[in-house]
């Protein structure tokens, strides 16, 4: 087994420690502890992991280890270990989302622990051979009909995905029919991981290309007369996704 570079996201720095000395002791190199999600959105960029093992609960953050998973994966493709105290079946159906490697409970057993991560890693490598990675395709099969059929999206067509409690509604360019599928919203965002799909809030991802107008609180796609509403409070951010040119001031226009 090669050595692995693993990330840990754990906000107990006894705990962290304990790991990173469990893995250090099987061979492995831990490429960061992080206990927030600014930190662990840094790590992997700047020090990328093979895998990343991640609690759930974390005191000093104000996204848990779930959201934090889900927004690594929405930038790409990393395999996840859960590492947590929670047992509870909402917690893991949340987490389930995220196709994670392996879900493990606390408190673990440090030899278990090495073990369960390599063979963590080697199932998600073994599961990408001759398979076509869906964060990597330029088209996603949705399934519908209750899983007995799957119908095909390609990604660029898609204007923006919305929520609607289990589903989400996905517009595509030139269709004027919504096309709904019985799935949540947070996993499947994460395999639209090109930059011009922005989160812009937690029920809505856009494709920024086919944005037309920007007014507050609202914005319109090509093809589409109604506008699609957002929270007011994400306004300055959004504007910031565009190369904006401000109306120049008096001074300015004079010169």
């Amino acid at each position: 087994m090669k050595a692995l570079r693993v990330l840990i996201i754990e906000d107990e720095l006894v705990t962290a420690h304990d790991i990173k000395e469990t893995l250090e002791k099987a061979g492995h190199a831990i490429t960061d502890i992080a206990r927030n999600l600014s930190t662990a959105l840094t790590s992997v960029r700047f020090s990328p992991p093979d895998i990343i093992l991640i609690d759930i609960r974390l005191d000093h953050s104000s996204e848990d280890g779930i959201d934090i998973a889900q927004r690594i994966l929405s930038q790409q493709t990393i395999p996840i270990i859960y590492l947590t105290g929670y047992s509870e079946p909402p917690t893991i159906a949340r987490a389930q989302q995220t196709r994670p490697a392996a879900y493990l409970l606390k408190p673990f057993r440090h030899k278990e622990l090495a073990i369960q991560v390599e063979l963590a890693y080697h199932n998600y490598q073994s599961s990408l051979v001759n398979s076509v990675d869906p964060y990597l395709s330029d088209n996603l099969y949705l399934p519908v009909d209750q899983g007995r059929g799957y119908v095909k999206i390609r990604k660029n067509d898609v204007l923006y995905l919305i929520a609607d409690r289990v589903y989400v509604e996905v517009y595509l360019i030139g269709e004027l029919k919504k096309r709904v599928f019985s799935m949540n919203l947070g996993y499947i965002s994460q395999f639209f991981t090109s930059p011009n799909f922005y989160t812009l809030s937690r029920s809505l991802v856009v494709n920024l290309d086919y944005v037309e107008r920007i007014d507050k609180g609202q914005f319109y796609v090509q093809g589409q007369n109604s506008p699609i509403p957002f929270p007011e409070a994400n306004h300055k951010i959004f504007l910031q996704q565009f190369a904006i040119v401000k109306t120049p001031s008096k001074r300015e226009g004079r010169l």
